[in-house]
Order: C-alpha cells, then structure tokens, then sequence
C-alpha cells in the first residue's frame, strides 16, 4: 500500500494538505488578513506576508494592526519549511473529526473540511478552504461550550 503523504505520523489524522500542496499554492506576496477575538481582549488584525519562498520553504513577516489599521508592535519574521506548515494541521485521529462544509467568510462562500478537535472539555475548530491550500480560513476554540476566541481570513491577496 502506497503511504499517504498527508498522514504525518501513526495515530494522526489525514492533514487537509500536503506540503507539496502549500508549496504550489504559495509565492511570494501572498497575504492573509485575519481578525483574531479573545474572551478578555481587544480584537486586532494579524497580517502573514510570504516574503521568501523556495523549494524548502517560506520566509513569513507577521504583523498586527487594531481594527483601524494602526500598527501594534514591530513585524515578526519567521523562516518555515512547507512541512511544518502542513504539521501545523496535523492532529491525533481519536480526538479529530472531519467533515466536509461550506461556509460564508469575508472572501466569499468556500468549501472547505471542518476539523474539530477534541481535548477534555476544549474544541478547537478548524475550517480549511479546499481550493487555498494553507493555514485554516477560520477557526474557534470552545471551552466548556463557550466560544473563547475566534480566528477569521477578512483578506487574502494570492499575490
């Protein structure tokens, strides 16, 4: 049997992408905007601008902004391989569940495959779009039933 390239480890759910597949999909000047709310905090934009990008990896700049686009802190740049973009997805298959969805976001209606994943009384929710292979278009985390943050794409420039 073949070994499929989007289980990272033994006991892991299937990732939604390979890192061939973040790869391909990414070039330099591509930029995702998300609007990140916490229980307790102010929401703030978060800004991932690919700066670099070759056949190992990607050079990321990430900045955060408030709401009326002033800045909050100086950029942070940060050097990845495309797999550990593609282990970022990758979660233990008893605690996950997959399914298929699509759901309305600032960019448009998009299909995309909601991961829950489950830990004692915490559900991190994932929802990554099929057709931009990369990090999840939105996601929650729900604690004891209550929504305690939330992430959202508001932008995304494919360069």
């Amino acid at each position: 049997m073949a070994e499929d390239s989007h289980v990272l480890e033994a006991g892991h759910a299937p990732t939604p992408f390979t890192a061939a597949e973040i790869r391909d999909a990414t070039t330099v000047g591509k930029s995702i905007t998300r609007r990140v709310e916490s229980v307790g905090a102010e929401p703030f934009l978060l800004i991932s601008t690919y700066v670099e990008c070759d056949e190992s990896g990607a050079t990321l700049e990430r900045s955060q902004r408030s709401l009326d686009g002033a800045p909050l802190g100086e950029p942070q740049v940060m050097k990845t391989t495309w797999l550990d973009l593609q282990r970022h997805a990758s979660f233990t298959a008893d605690g996950t569940t997959i399914e298929p969805e699509r759901i309305e976001t600032a960019i448009g209606a998009l299909d995309c495959l909601r991961y829950t994943v489950r830990d004692g009384g915490t559900d991190e929710i994932f929802w990554f779009a099929t057709s931009l292979p990369g990090m999840p278009i939105q996601q929650l985390t729900r604690t004891d039933g209550q929504i305690v943050a939330s992430v959202s794409v508001v932008d995304y420039t494919a360069s």
